[in-house]
């Protein structure tokens, strides 16, 4: 790297080293310090930001128990502001999450007592809860649901429940904010700068946006930076956390991950690494599992750029080394992501054991006691939900009692607490009528109600936006602001990309079948986006692909979904040929997001597992040469 004060001189010269320290609000501060000293980098990301920590934040900051930031964020920088001032490193996080400027001006004066040469900045703009709040109880309408342009999706129960204000008020309401900001404060000098609710990627495409000198009109360059920060801003996903082919691997490759690194190149294609002698990995299955993550088909939107991913390269080039090309941009669309989080209520769980012979009886028992006595009260139609699951199947001839035990998990959400304990009360007046050999699971706390948040996600139009950074002073005073202005001109988004295989093949051509789990030839990635799940499924063999193609189609899913589907999912499907994969967004199991979710993967990170699990009819001499490939 060279002399650390000659760094900046050389801007655009060379590609810029993005290194990424955090992908939730749990990852430890040490992973920016270890970013900073394992290896030289130019800048350091990091993303704080689930969809529910602004929220949590919220409720926290109006009881007074809460600061509005991350704490982790700080940590971080805590530890590493000695390292950022010796190597000239610039940070740019979004843990400033509801308070930015709290964070900044905290950190601001850590420098001043250590007596470190940096400037603090921070980015304004995002937090739209005053003008939510008041707009909707002027006009009693709602923004529009981020699924509502898409006219086969039907939206979940309760979606629009916020419109009783005074029931179910508004705690947060967040845009999601580009890199103009970010760019803006390094244009006027910011060496750490401290974001609340920006896109995922926002960071590093504003730390390549600037190191390159790029305008705003670089679609492609930026549609590059854009997919790059997609793949490093998640933790160590893409050094082999929730990788599907985790289980080829030593496990120990797998302990103590480090955290990604992009290095982004002038033209927007891009080297994802690591630093040398860490744990891990980074190849190209690994990199292309990470980049199906999230997705929503064929477009990757941002606030500065739409990227067009169908022809997407991902090339393993090296050791740790996979290259990322043939990203093409064009202008953002008119509207951004705006994430709106309401009281939904109160909800609560039971969950109740049954161990052995005749379970599926005793299960269907059991929801039979509840829906009889609930009726019987008139409780029933009471709930915002009432949802009856059985999880597990006990194993076959079972060799210990755990391994004989399933588990049902009684879950309601109700709009007062009252009722959630009339259900309670419900279940102990029948509870010793149970089927034999029930008993419950030790911690009943669950069982208690308790406030749950819900999500509304929709579209905000992006020339309503005055975002901008502010600079502070040793002091922790703003000297000077920077507005980020609008992008240039913007293009409407077209409807997404839905087809079955435009080249299916005879399937009896790949000889003869055995029954055996799809993940024996196939690996994959799911992800939440609100309501929506996406999946995508690929091989890695390039023969193995024609067959893919014409075996996953949406009725495929559809089926392999088994008794999941319900008739008002919508799904998508599309392919990514250079990748050999195969992509799906099932529109609408997630219910209404994350925070009030029915399901125990509210995140849908479990979904493609599931699938893998499937016992289908693969070709025999795929699982042949899969074996002899592992010798």
């Amino acid at each position: 790297m060279g002399d650390a004060g000659t760094r900046w001189a050389r801007m655009g010269t060379r590609p810029v080293l993005v290194a990424n320290c955090s992908g939730a609000r749990g990852d430890p501060g040490y992973q920016m310090r270890r970013q900073a000293t394992e290896g030289d980098v130019d800048f350091i990301t990091g993303d704080y930001l689930a969809e529910m920590n602004l929220a949590e934040n919220a409720v926290k900051m109006s009881e007074g128990k809460h600061d509005g930031w991350e704490p982790t964020a700080w940590d971080g920088l805590e530890q590493t502001l000695d390292v950022l001032d010796q190597k000239r490193i610039k940070v740019i996080i979004n843990g400033g999450s509801l308070n930015p400027s709290g964070l900044a001006r905290k950190c601001q004066e850590l420098i001043k007592e250590k007596g470190y040469n940096l400037k603090v900045a921070y980015v304004y703009g995002d937090d739209l809860l005053s003008e939510v709040r008041s707009d909707l109880e002027k006009t009693g309408a709602l923004p529009k649901h981020l699924d509502s342009e898409n006219d086969k999706v039907s939206l979940s129960a309760n979606a629009t429940a916020l419109l009783d204000t005074r029931g179910k008020p508004i705690v947060s309401a967040n845009a999601y904010l580009g890199a103009r900001a970010i760019v803006k404060a390094l244009e006027l000098g910011a060496d750490i700068i401290i974001c609340g609710r920006v896109a995922d990627a926002s960071p590093v495409i504003g730390a390549a946006w600037y190191w390159h000198q790029w305008s705003d009109t670089d679609y492609d360059q930026l549609a590059g930076a854009l997919i790059a920060g997609h793949l490093i801003e998640c933790s160590a996903y893409v050094t082999g956390s929730n990788f599907s082919g985790f289980d080829e691997y030593p496990l120990e490759t797998f302990l103590d991950l480090p955290f990604g690194i992009a290095e982004i190149s002038e033209d927007g294609t891009s080297v994802i690494t690591k630093h040398e002698n860490t744990k891990g990995l980074v190849n190209a299955d690994n990199v292309k599992c990470q980049f199906l993550y999230e997705l929503q088909g064929s477009t990757y939107l941002n606030s500065d750029v739409t990227a067009h991913v169908e022809d997407i390269r991902i090339e393993e080039i090296s050791k740790d080394r996979v290259r990322l090309s043939n990203v093409k941009g064009s202008p953002p669309p008119p509207t951004t992501k705006l994430a709106i989080f309401y009281q939904g209520g109160f909800e609560s769980q039971l969950l109740l054991n049954a161990t052995g012979y005749a379970t599926a009886k005793k299960w269907e028992l059991m929801e039979m006691q509840f829906r009889y006595f609930l009726e019987k009260k008139g409780l029933l139609d009471k709930f915002q939900l009432f949802d009856f699951q059985v999880l597990g199947t006990p194993a076959s001839n079972p060799q210990t009692q755990f391994s004989s035990t399933t588990y049902g998990r009684v879950l309601a959400q109700a709009d007062s607490e009252a009722l959630l304990y009339a259900l309670l009360q419900t279940f102990s007046e029948f509870a010793m009528q149970h089927f034999s050999g029930f008993h419950l699971s030790l911690d009943t706390r669950t069982a208690l109600p308790r406030p749950y948040l819900a999500f509304y996600p929709a579209l905000y139009p992006q020339g309503s936006l005055s975002e901008g950074a502010a600079i502070l002073d040793m002091e922790g005073k703003v000297i000077q602001t920077g507005e980020a202005g609008h992008p240039p001109q913007y293009q409407k988004l077209s409807q997404r990309d839905n087809y079955e295989t435009k080249q299916p093949v005879d399937i009896s051509s790949f000889g003869p079948t055995t029954e055996a789990r799809l993940g024996d030839v196939v690996l994959a990635r799911s992800g939440d986006k609100g309501a929506n799940i996406n999946i995508g499924l690929f091989v890695r063999k390039s023969q193995h692909y024609p067959w893919l193609q014409t075996f996953m189609t949406r009725a495929r899913m559809q089926a392999l979904m088994g008794d999941d589907w319900r008739d008002d999912y919508y799904i998508e499907r599309m392919e990514f040929q250079n990748l050999l994969a195969v992509h799906f967004v099932i529109y609408g199991p997630l219910g209404r997001g994350v925070s009030s979710c029915r399901l125990l993967d509210a995140l849908g990170k479990g979904f493609a597992d599931y699938i893998r699990d499937k016992v289908v009819d693969i070709p025999r001499k795929f699982l042949e040469e899969r074996e002899a490939a592992k010798l």
